[in-house]
């Protein structure tokens, strides 16, 4: 640095615009048995998994405009960020097969996730047992949420905006007799009932942040949030769980903002 100091000057040096280190992966998983993709955006730092939103996929965050809008910390080193691709239309929205089916599939992508996603990014990072933070918008936040319960020794905590965390919601056109099908990946419905000391230990050491606006479009996740928040404070799991405005809405420039002040306060 101090030889291409001399050579071009501090101005030139200081002046430079870094530019973000971007991959693109793709394999066929056998969890799956289908191609899947993945975009890195970061050379280093925490790595956190993405979750695309409702029937997203890989490239979403950047194409939504959430990449540019957190780059500081991306090009700062501070996260990494590995944006996966959701399978959602073939699970929890493919409205043409039982309750069941979908939990199948679902726990299929789960398999994809911890068992070929995780090693990847833990090679990648050349940190071998390295807990991730898992994050999402929407659909996204669910999932974030979902994994993280499930495989707190995978994941370090999460940053989830303006979730649903109950399946038997209109969205997925689901009803409450059909949760003992999908219990496992309804974190609402099984949170109540987990009492292990293995899982609880974990979650309490982890970085859980939970946030939904009050404004449009918000009212079920504001509803599945006060649900999640209320099972944490029985369970004595620390967790930041952050309601914003009125006038905060569900959709992405606020989201924009959350995941900004919340990367402040964890790596700022």
């Amino acid at each position: 640095f101090r030889r291409l100091t001399q050579r071009l000057g501090k101005k030139a040096i200081y002046g430079w615009k870094l530019t973000m280190h971007i991959e693109e992966h793709n394999w066929f998983s056998p969890n799956l048995n289908r191609d899947m993709a993945l975009k890195i955006y970061g050379h280093w730092g925490k790595p956190f998994i993405v979750f695309p939103s409702s029937r997203g996929r890989y490239f979403d965050y950047k194409g939504m405009g959430m990449i540019n809008a957190i780059d500081g910390f991306i090009n700062e080193g501070k996260i990494k960020m590995f944006c996966i691709d959701s399978i959602d239309a073939e699970s929890w929205y493919n409205f043409a097969v039982p309750p069941a089916d979908r939990n199948a599939r679902h726990e299929a992508y789960d398999r994809y996730v911890v068992e070929e996603v995780i090693p990847f990014i833990r090679d990648h990072c050349r940190s071998p047992n390295e807990r991730v933070m898992a994050n999402g918008c929407s659909m996204g936040a669910y999932h974030s949420v979902n994994f993280f319960l499930k495989h707190p020794d995978v994941f370090e905590g999460t940053i989830a905006l303006s979730g649903l965390y109950r399946l038997d919601r209109t969205e997925f056109g689901l009803s409450a007799a059909d949760i003992p099908a999908v219990y496992f990946n309804s974190p609402v419905n099984y949170l109540s009932g987990i009492n292990d000391p293995w899982y609880l230990d974990h979650y309490r050491h982890s970085k859980i942040i939970v946030c939904v606006g009050q404004g449009a479009w918000e009212e079920e996740a504001i509803a599945d949030t006060r649900s999640l928040d209320a099972l944490y404070r029985e369970k004595s799991i620390p967790a930041w769980i952050d309601f914003w405005g009125y006038n905060v809405n569900h959709d992405w420039p606020w989201w924009y903002k959350q995941m900004n002040y919340f990367l402040q306060r964890l790596y700022g």
